[in-house]
């Protein structure tokens, strides 16, 4: 796991700690829909059918930035849960700071943010 990588979970258990971050289905789907959400980050072993669908409703509801990353077993840990699939981060400063690390991330590995080089 890369330094960016173990950045990204660390800033992840801090926004659940201080209950600025939702995840699962039903409530990062309930986070965009009232605009509380500032990011969204799918597990990237999520299906193609939540990929989708929640790329269309972060593109349709204010255009929040939609990341994939990690599996879905490394997003539930850094929250301490069991797997999560999906989450919104509230927080405008963490989504910004976790946000720099994804795409330091992408700088490095040739990565793409949604709707750059993502074919879905």
């Amino acid at each position: 796991m890369s330094p960016e990588e173990k950045k990204v979970f660390n800033l992840l258990g801090i926004a659940t700690k201080s209950r600025n971050l939702v995840s699962g289905e039903f409530s990062t789907e309930k986070a965009v829909k009232e605009r509380k959400a500032a990011l969204v980050i799918v597990a990237s072993d999520a299906s193609d059918n939540t990929k989708k669908m929640f790329t269309n409703m972060c593109t349709f509801y204010n255009n929040v930035p939609i990341y994939f990353f990690g599996d879905k077993d490394d997003l539930g840990h850094a929250m301490g849960k069991e797997f999560r699939a999906s989450l919104a981060v509230f927080d405008k400063g963490l989504a910004d700071a976790i946000e720099k690390q994804l795409k330091m991330m992408q700088d490095i590995n040739g990565g793409s943010k949604h709707g750059e080089n993502e074919n879905l």
